[in-house]
């Protein structure tokens, strides 16, 4: 983690050395970035600013993967509240454990963005790993940076550092590092997490030849506890003031640790063959560009434990590297016509794969694997389309990957969607996939006796059909999902596929209500498990609702600041259980969860920093203690958090 540290200040350095290179910066740069008018109190979603010289704030563009733009936000709303966590993203649909860094509990399922290939699995050690469709990238006039600070749990802290500069009008570089440390409040729950990413992207002068990339560097530790016996939960839910200090606690493992590392090079490219005019617009009319994507990624997972413990039983373990690695590495050829023809895009790819999953020795001498490793190579062909009809868009990909390999599969995914102007979006989209299910529940290894298998499960076939609607009055949306060979750990933490059929519908709606300087914000999610509940699991309803006042603050106007408090509910159900040894949840039938919390937050907006005060859990100081993010893991107590967002522009 010091040397990404390290190789961030040095490019600073060197970044700002060198910004007066640029050739498109005003005389007079940007100013008043964050003179509102009221409509931004209005979350209006467009910065209202003061400009002078040529420099304006559209010029401070962010690029998703897919090319989607955004700009630069410095605005204060309370979307931005849900946002500022470890995360940086709303997380509605999860319930954290007590320390940030840690996993979290599913209380909801996304199926409309899966990918063809399979991945290592030890999923619960993934919420925080960025992937390829989550990297942005940037233009800016002049170098721009964002810190964001937040305070951890028991001598703690989390920093996410972001500085981009383009060194000319085309060629544009950034550099992000987010590091964590946190002890939490238990015995043997410090978590340490780094997310490294570097981008860049360039064009030539006639945009002839097009490149992008990025690389990242992420790791996760965590000391495991394994949660707290039943002798010290009923001291927990008894409220025994001798152990309000919860480090007090005894919990089952006193040195087990798990740790997730994972580096990835990705590199985008094109170049146009042919392009026509139009010679009314000034636009391309058609062209023609052959592209290339290569992405090499490598994962691996380890679980340490020096002392056995009874609770995985008995052991018959070697001195040999316990640790599961994935590499895969795959190369994209693709050929794309942007024409009236085609309504939009047509790009046509192949895909050719290499994969290797396994171990470098066997672990456990009782084992009956034959093979440490999986590997193999897949060819795929698909096609990509873009298409505008009038005020309808239409996406599709597909890929196809025969044979009998383990990425032998097919994934379609498709949508449509109309907007009237700004006043509501509709969108439909349906995903079919068949893929196989995540590395370790095909092979695994461990000193444990119960712990190592070799499977040879069917690919997991997944159809979602979900519709959305967004507008100034209510925003909804609905999905319908089936699943067959449904993959999951049973009540042993041992992977299963489900012989039957998992129909899960999930609906969610949320509206806010303004009256004057106050605020009501509401989400409600409802969720059925029709068939298949026995093994998918989740709870009926899920609400957040959020009370709070917004109005600028003295003077002039120099402080925007919103204050007010959140409950957040999920009805009782028998929540999946954490397993610190795969990294996985899996099922139980011993104890349900489900409860209130109530956080209250003041937040202000002075210029370009947003400054954040929450108190997490504010209620636990007087309501019952029956509060736990997972079996045997209890939820954080009353905790009171600080943290900012601090944007320069030079």
């Amino acid at each position: 983690m010091n040397k990404h540290f390290f190789l961030l200040l040095i490019f600073c350095i060197s970044g700002y050395s060198s910004l007066f290179s640029q050739d498109f910066r005003s005389n007079n740069g940007i100013t008043n970035l964050n003179e509102f008018s009221k409509d931004s109190v209005q979350n209006k979603g467009e910065i209202k600013v003061t400009l002078s010289g040529k420099t304006k704030y559209t010029d401070y563009k962010v690029f998703s993967h897919d090319r989607d733009t955004t700009y630069i936000d410095t605005t204060l709303s309370i979307k931005k509240d849900y946002k500022f966590n470890y995360l940086r993203t709303d997380n509605f649909e999860l319930l954290a454990f007590h320390n940030q860094g840690q996993t979290f509990t599913s209380l909801g399922y996304d199926f409309r963005n899966l990918t063809l290939l399979p991945d290592i699995g030890f999923t619960a050690k993934q919420f925080s790993y960025l992937d390829v469709d989550e990297i942005k990238y940037y233009e800016v006039p002049t170098p721009t940076s964002e810190i964001t600070y937040r305070t951890g749990l028991q001598q703690g802290q989390v920093l996410d550092a972001i500085f981009t500069l383009n060194f000319s009008r085309r060629f544009n570089v950034s550099l992000s590092y987010k590091g964590l440390r946190s002890l939490g409040a238990y015995r043997r729950s410090l978590s340490s997490n780094g997310n490294f990413r570097g981008t860049f992207s360039y064009r030539t002068k006639n945009d002839a030849y097009e490149i992008r990339g990025h690389f990242t560097s992420q790791d996760f530790f965590n000391q495991e506890s394994g949660g707290l016996p039943a002798s010290e939960i009923a001291k927990f839910v008894a409220n025994d003031p001798e152990f309000t200090s919860r480090e007090r606690l005894d919990v089952n493992f006193n040195d087990a640790e798990n740790f997730f590392d994972s580096s990835r090079s990705y590199i985008e490219h094109s170049y146009k063959l042919a392009a026509s005019k139009d010679t009314i617009n000034n636009k391309d009319f058609s062209n023609l560009k052959i592209g290339h994507v290569l992405t090499s990624e490598t994962k691996s997972y380890n679980f340490t434990q020096p002392t056995d413990s009874e609770i995985f039983g008995t052991t018959n373990g070697t001195n040999g590297n316990s640790t599961a690695e994935q590499k895969i590495t795959n190369n994209e050829f693709n050929l794309e016509f942007n024409s009236k023809y085609v309504l939009g895009k047509f790009k046509p790819k192949v895909n050719i794969t290499q994969y290797s999953y396994g171990y470098d020795t066997i672990v456990n001498t009782n084992s009956a694997i034959s093979s440490i490793k999986l590997e193999g190579n897949a060819i795929a062909f698909g096609a990509d389309w873009n298409a505008r009809v009038k005020k309808f868009q239409l996406n599709a990909t597909g890929t196809v990957s025969p044979g009998a390999g383990r990425l032998s599969g097919s994934f379609l995914r498709g949508e449509a969607l109309y907007k009237k102007d700004s006043v509501f979006t509709v969108k439909g989209s349906l995903l079919l996939s068949s893929k196989s299910p995540n590395f370790n529940t095909l092979l695994h290894q461990s000193k444990y006796d119960t712990f190592n298998w070799q499977n040879n499960f069917s690919n997991v076939n997944t159809r979602n059909l979900g519709f959305s609607f967004d507008s100034k009055w209510l925003n909804t949306s609905l999905d319908f999902t089936n699943i067959d060979n449904y993959t999951y750990f049973d009540e042993n933490s041992l992977p299963q596929q489900f012989g039957n059929q998992i129909i899960y519908l999930k609906v969610k709606a949320s509206k806010e209500f303004r009256y004057k300087k106050f605020a009501l914000d509401n989400t409600l999610m409802y969720q059925n498990v029709s068939s298949g509940a026995n093994v998918f699991r989740v709870p009926d309803f899920v609400t957040r609702n959020t009370l709070y006042y917004q109005d600028y603050w003295f003077k002039g106007k120099p402080m925007l600041v919103n204050i007010g408090a959140t409950l957040k509910y999920f009805t009782t159900y028998s929540a999946n259980a954490y397993n610190p040894l795969l990294a996985e949840f899996h099922l139980q039938n011993t104890q349900e969860i489900g409860f209130p919390t109530v956080d209250l937050f003041f937040n202000a907006q002075v210029r370009r920093t947003r400054i954040f005060f929450k108190i997490d859990n504010a209620t636990s100081g007087f309501t019952e203690k029956n509060y736990f993010s997972a079996p045997n893991y209890p939820y954080r107590d009353f905790t009171v958090r600080f943290g900012l967002v601090w944007n320069w522009f030079i």
